[in-house]
C-alpha cells in the first residue's frame, strides 16, 4: 500500500491528465538535487525580477524596455515551472524555496544595484534561513 509520500506529486494534487502523464515514469528525486532545482529557480525569480526593474526605470529607447520586459516575463515563466518540479508539498517547497531566494535575491541586489543588506534585512535574512534549515531537515 502506498503512503502519501510514495504517491507521486501529479498524482496526490491533481488528477489530471495531463499532469498524471508528465511525471508517471519519474524517478524520486533527492534532497540535494531538489535543493539545486531551487537554488536555479531562487536565480531565475531574482533575475527575472531584476531584468523587470531595469526595464521599468531604464531610459533606453522603448524598443529596448519592451525586450527587457520579454525577457523579464520569460525568465519568470521558467522560474515558475522549475519552483513546481520537485515532489514535495506545496507549503514545504515554498517555505525552503523562501529561503533560497532571500540569499540570491540579496546577491543579485549587491552585484547588480550596489546595495548591501542592513542590519534589518540581516536579522529577518537570519530567520529566513532559520527556518528554511528546519523545514529541510526536521522530518516530522
Amino acid at each position: 500500500m502506498l503512503s502519501g509520500r510514495d504517491i507521486p506529486v501529479c498524482t496526490r494534487q491533481s488528477r489530471g491528465l495531463a499532469l498524471r502523464l508528465c511525471c508517471a515514469k519519474e524517478k524520486p528525486m533527492n534532497n540535494a538535487a531538489i535543493l539545486l532545482l531551487l537554488t536555479l529557480a531562487a536565480v531565475l525569480e531574482a533575475g527575472g525580477d531584476a531584468l523587470a526593474r531595469i526595464a521599468l526605470h531604464s531610459h533606453a529607447v522603448p524598443l529596448l524596455r519592451l525586450g527587457l520586459f520579454g525577457a523579464a516575463a520569460l525568465v519568470l515563466f521558467v522560474y515558475g515551472v522549475s519552483v513546481n518540479l520537485p515532489p514535495w508539498n506545496f507549503g514545504r517547497l515554498l517555505g525552503v524555496y523562501v529561503c533560497l531566494f532571500f540569499l540570491v535575491a540579496q546577491i543579485i541586489n549587491f552585484a547588480i544595484f550596489g546595495m548591501r543588506p542592513n542590519p534589518p534585512i540581516l536579522a529577518g535574512g537570519t530567520l529566513i534561513m532559520a527556518g528554511g534549515l528546519v523545514m529541510t531537515f526536521w522530518r516530522g
